[in-house]
């Protein structure tokens, strides 16, 4: 539903490439390891997803000045754009999806999410 909403709305981004985009945003200097765990894909799909990020102008990708090995990895003025752009489709998604919910029982979700996950660790 959020991916339809998205691409009628005009923009060529998914949700996987809008929350790489985002951590990006919230946490500098993030290796693409650290990436994937945040956003719960493996390595392969994060190199897939930056590549494609990369591509579409959205995030800038630097060798490593202190390790060679590595990349930095920067979001350009047009990723922080298609983020603001984004944000509030995702925001009325979510309004949408949590409908009907009381604070209590979204907090129980999210601590059986939680359990799930590290179970799954």
């Amino acid at each position: 539903m959020l991916q339809n909403q998205i691409l009628k709305s005009g923009y060529d981004i998914t949700i996987d490439q809008w929350l790489v985009l985002k951590t990006l945003q919230e946490n500098r200097h993030l290796s693409q390891n650290q990436i994937a765990e945040l956003v719960f894909k493996d390595f392969a799909s994060i190199t897939r997803i930056i590549d494609l990020l990369v591509k579409k102008k959205y995030v800038r990708r630097r060798v490593d000045i202190k390790d060679r090995r590595k990349f930095e990895l920067a979001i350009t003025t047009e990723g922080s754009k298609i983020i603001e752009n984004i944000y509030p489709i995702i925001s009325e998604n979510r309004k949408q999806a949590l409908s009907g919910m009381t604070s209590e029982s979204v907090n129980n979700l999210k601590v059986q999410l939680e359990n799930l996950i590290n179970n799954c660790k």
